[in-house]
């Protein structure tokens, strides 16, 4: 998880950071678990672009990973810590005791050889995954479902961790990366530990083109466009807009809340993120 910086050659390696991949064990994912994945440049099925600045990149394969952790029971050894391109996390290679391979997540601490199970009788170790029920409090978690069965939705991101507070009846009281605190089936599933790749966040690509392999496109600035371009387009000479920051659309970018307050998850909420 450590960084690289590069000598001052050129502008852009002046303040050119990242990874050193040095947790990296194996460098060719594993043929059995790779998926085609197929580029859509942001656009929806009648051709339309529906999320902006997406485009180009450099082709990647879909890496299958086991979300569901649903082996329960049977012991799986870790074989080796890959690159993923599709995330910011690292994956490891789970190899089961009946020949199985399966991806996971891979946590802070978890090595090459470690032994991880998955299940309500699996011990509270980095990298096992338990229901809330058994999981004692204070763990740090990752990986964790909303529904039971459905797989983990939240916490998957490189460096996340959420924190399982307290039970109560047939709910936990979990608090989010974002500083909420949410009322969690104790059936739902988690993993322990807290997502690998620290150093994420410390990233800097450098260059415009390190963006471009990403496939993500520039985004251009509304002021700088005309008036039937964006709403805060246009006027003589330069402007700061004039009005409040608003989408292309008109929408208000800045401040507005944008959750559905009929959302009937909301009862589920305890406190609301800082």
């Amino acid at each position: 998880m450590a960084l690289k910086k590069f000598k001052p050659t050129t502008p852009s390696l002046r303040s050119t950071v990242l990874s050193a991949f040095d947790e990296i064990t194996k460098s060719t994912p594993e043929k059995s678990l790779l998926a085609r994945h197929r580029a859509t440049s942001g656009r929806n099925s009648a051709g339309r672009i529906t999320i902006r600045h997406r485009g180009g990149g450099v082709r990647r394969h879909l890496r299958l990973i086991d979300f569901k952790r649903d082996k329960a029971g049977i012991p799986a050894r870790v074989t080796a810590i890959e690159y993923d391109p599709n995330r910011s996390a690292r994956i490891a290679l789970l190899t089961y005791e009946d020949g199985e391979l399966r991806y996971i997540l891979s946590p802070v601490g978890l090595k090459v050889g470690t032994v991880v199970v998955s299940g309500p009788d699996a011990e509270p170790n980095v990298g096992n995954a338990l229901p809330l029920a058994k999981i004692p409090l204070g763990l740090p978690i990752h990986n964790l479902e909303l529904v039971p069965g459905q797989g983990g939705k939240m916490v998957r991101s490189a460096g996340q961790v959420a924190q399982l507070m307290s039970r109560q009846d047939d709910f936990a009281n979990v608090r989010l990366p974002s500083g909420e605190i949410r009322m969690i089936s104790l059936r739902c599933q988690a993993t322990v530990g807290q997502v690998g790749n620290l150093d994420h966040e410390n990233v800097k690509l450098g260059k415009a083109g390190r963006k471009r392999w990403k496939g993500i496109r520039p985004t251009v600035r509304g002021v700088a466009m005309n008036p039937v371009d964006h709403p805060m387009g246009g006027g003589e000479g330069r402007t700061s807009g004039g009005g409040h920051p608003v989408s292309p659309w008109g929408k208000l970018s800045k401040g507005q809340k944008t959750r559905n307050r009929r959302k009937t998850s909301k009862h589920f909420i305890i406190s609301r993120r800082k």
